[in-house]
């Protein structure tokens, strides 16, 4: 699923226009990844918890060359689905 026909599930399952959906999915987003750049969790109920986690660095080879580089440390995001989503899904 893409974000246009996640902005018409939003819209049919909400009784509201495809612009309003695509509004509040924006704003959804952009509240997460704003939370997530603060370094809060977002924590939805049923649904599940984004978080950042941090990578530490590490060593890694260049598969072209074999040779031994750096991978820097660096922060990611982490998604852990809640029971609810979990038990729909099995």
């Amino acid at each position: 699923m893409n974000k246009t026909e996640l902005v018409e599930k939003i819209a049919a399952g909400a009784g509201i226009s495809k612009v309003d959906a695509k509004k509040a999915l924006d704003a959804a987003v952009v509240a997460v990844k704003d939370a997530l750049i603060a370094g809060d969790k977002v924590a939805l109920v049923g649904f599940g918890t984004f978080a950042v986690s941090e990578r530490p660095a590490r060593e890694g080879i260049n598969p072209a060359t074999k040779a031994k580089i750096k991978i820097a440390a660096k922060k990611v995001a982490k998604f852990k689905a809640g029971a609810e989503l979990a038990d729909a899904l099995n």
